[in-house]
């Protein structure tokens, strides 16, 4: 397994504590130059699609688990994984200190069409949905919200712009990187 990157968010002052740790599957899904992306509203961002892996839960039926309710994927081929990130930033809940969240990544490939999606409700009032994006739109998007600093920006457009951009660079062929 190979690290990928590891972030801190800037108001967490010590990694020491009470820590809430959390493991991550997500899915990178290419068609072309296009991606399968979620877009929240709410944060006004694209992530990709995934999410938690519950306790004694096997990391990749997590993950078709995740891309099945989040996009509606089916047929879902698990290729390899690509690497993790660790991130640590405070947490909201006042029994914990801080998250450790570390997020392992995916290449996978989907049948064509997707099915209904089957997200949960703070999904839905986030106003979730999957979308088929070229990959530097999602970039161009992410990179724009962060510049400006938007009030409603979330905490993980730094790790998911992070991964759209090695993404792009390292799986992306070159040719379609430059349309």
């Amino acid at each position: 397994m190979k690290l990928l990157k590891q972030l801190i968010h800037p108001e967490l002052t010590s990694r020491e504590g009470r820590t809430l740790r959390r493991h991550a599957a997500r899915g990178i899904v290419l068609r072309e130059d296009e991606i399968l992306l979620l877009f929240t509203e709410r944060y006004n961002d694209f992530s990709l699609p995934g999410g938690g892996v519950d306790q004694d839960e096997d990391i990749t039926l997590a993950l078709k688990r995740e891309l099945e309710e989040e996009t509606g994927a089916r047929d879902i081929q698990i290729k390899e994984h690509y690497g993790f990130i660790e991130e640590y930033r405070p947490h909201y809940k006042p029994e914990f200190d801080l998250m450790h969240m570390t997020s392992h990544f995916f290449t996978c490939d989907v049948a064509p069409k997707l099915a209904a999606t089957r997200m949960e409700g703070y999904e839905v009032a986030n106003g979730m949905r999957p979308l088929w994006v070229p990959i530097s739109d999602a970039v161009k998007h992410n990179r724009q919200v962060m510049a400006r600093k938007e009030k409603t920006m979330g905490q993980s457009i730094q790790r998911e712009t992070f991964m759209l951009e090695r993404i792009s660079k390292e799986l992306i062929p070159v040719e379609q990187n430059e349309n």
